[in-house]
């Protein structure tokens, strides 16, 4: 049977199976770089994808009201669909490590999240420090707030917190990586922008998840 190669391509949401770039992803370089737990225990980065494969999420950071939006629909993934599956689902913040508490019961993520504080990971990957959009951009299906009120709340966010910061650098944009076991990528994708995540659906479907998943906010009709 012909070897299968794994998928290290970036795609648009027009076309999920339109290669924009090769990925060039070299685990490698960071792969000794560390993250840290809500302890402030630090964790090299290869543990996360070592023995099995993972989903990685950058995020911008934690008071930015889409990725704050976004981890809202992660955090609606059921265990089983991950166990299933055999990955692990993985957060990655830019903060200080005190700030992964507050994020985690504001969203409701149950899962793994770290934080890279020095961006190590972010700069070494190449994620873009910029935003751009583009006329044929799709709003995420996983923001619901508009460009006025969303920044509204981050703001307020983060005027109300016990510690007055931007919990990461404002215009680090984040990502997604499917990678493991061992140091391969199967999957890459560096955001544009802040809307510009990949939609959960499509992310698990590569990583092979299984089970079909609903993130709308629309009413379900019961029938009875």
């Amino acid at each position: 049977m012909a070897k299968v190669e794994p998928v290290t391509r970036q795609v648009t949401k027009e076309d999920p199976g339109t290669a924009i770039h090769p990925a060039d992803i070299h685990l490698e370089d960071v792969e000794d770089c560390f993250i840290y737990d809500r302890h402030g225990i630090p964790v090299p980065f290869k543990k996360l994808y070592q023995e099995r494969k993972s989903v990685i999420i950058f995020v911008r950071n934690f008071l930015c009201y889409s990725c704050k939006e976004y981890v809202d629909d992660l955090s609606k993934i059921p265990e089983e669909a991950l166990e299933d599956a055999g990955i692990r689902l993985v957060v990655i913040g830019q903060s200080a490590h005190h700030h992964i508490e507050s994020f985690c019961s504001l969203t409701g993520y149950p899962y793994e999240i770290y934080v890279d504080p020095d961006r190590c990971i972010y700069q070494k990957l190449g994620m873009k420090r910029d935003e751009r959009f583009t006329d044929s951009a799709q709003p995420s299906p996983h923001v619901k707030s508009g460009m006025f009120t969303g920044p509204l709340k981050s703001m307020w966010r983060a005027m109300t917190s016990p510690a007055f910061d931007f919990q990461g650098d404002l215009h680090q944009q984040g990502g997604a990586i499917i990678a493991g076991p061992g140091s391969q990528v199967h999957f890459s994708h560096f955001d544009m922008n802040r809307l510009d995540h990949m939609p959960i659906k499509w992310l698990l479907q590569l990583a092979g998840v299984q089970k079909s998943l609903d993130f709308s906010n629309k009413p379900k009709i019961i029938h009875v």
